[in-house]
């Protein structure tokens, strides 16, 4: 309902670019948006849909009156499960949904525009590299890498520390800083470490140029930019909590 195909993405690079606008809307919502998305999606009104769009916002709104409608629609009637079920297992539902309807608008505009073979391989692996919205919803991504890792240390999360190393080896906030020579192999064997580290906000991975946060509530990590905190101002936070921590309250 929010892209005429006729001006849709064309190539497999417009294709992922609107793919990836869309996935970091969906991902806002059921993150750091989801307190406004929770009250969005009164039982009350009719039928809803969460429509991530291609600028990397996101909507709350009815589906599409045409039929067929000019895009996949995504899961309709979202809002009447929602007081029907605890609210992390139903945003987690709402993420296995959203990511099926990003695929298939990713593969309606393949098959549009004639995508051969080869395309669409490239598209679905381009897409692949990337971690579903469930599981940046769910954190489980970060769990499998957490499992994985026997240099993982999560206590060590929680000490404040001035080192630049990535978030699985240093305080609750980080800052990646140019790496000296001898430095080079050590920084190295970290950023393969700590590759899978993914921000609770965007769901991108970590880098190491870049300022990050972690919550001392869900020990999910963020970048500053994503919840807007400067390292200025995580200096002087005690104890850090991420938008959707700080607006949990209990549900009816």
């Amino acid at each position: 309902m929010d892209a005429n195909p006729q001006f849709g993405p064309r190539t497999v690079e417009e294709v992922f670019k609107d793919f990836k606008g869309r996935r970091a809307g969906l991902i806002k919502a059921l993150t750091s948006d989801v307190e406004r998305f929770y009250q969005q999606c009164d039982p009350d009104k009719e039928n809803l849909c969460l429509y991530g769009l291609p600028d990397e916002q996101w909507e709350v709104n009815l589906p599409a009156e045409e039929v067929p409608p000019e895009l996949p629609e995504p899961a309709l009637g979202i809002n009447f499960a929602r007081d029907g079920m605890q609210e992390k297992d139903w945003l987690s539902l709402v993420a296995v949904h959203s990511d099926a309807w990003l695929l298939a608008v990713a593969f309606y505009f393949g098959a549009r525009f004639g995508f051969d073979k080869a395309d669409r391989k490239r598209i679905f692996n381009m897409i692949n590299d990337l971690p579903t919205v469930f599981e940046v919803v769910t954190g489980s991504t970060k769990k499998q890498s957490k499992e994985k890792s026997s240099v993982s240390n999560h206590s060590s999360n929680k000490s404040k520390t001035n080192s630049t190393r990535g978030p699985d080896t240093q305080g609750k906030y980080s800052r990646g800083v140019p790496k000296d020579e001898e430095e080079d192999g050590l920084d190295e064997q970290e950023d393969e470490d700590h590759g899978d580290t993914l921000c609770g906000a965007c769901g991108e991975n970590y880098g190491a140029d870049e300022f990050w946060i972690c919550c001392d509530i869900c020990e999910k990590w963020f970048h500053g930019k994503c919840v807007k905190i400067t390292p200025a101002r995580a200096e002087h936070i005690k104890q850090y909590k991420c938008p959707s921590c700080s607006n949990k309250r209990a549900r009816p």
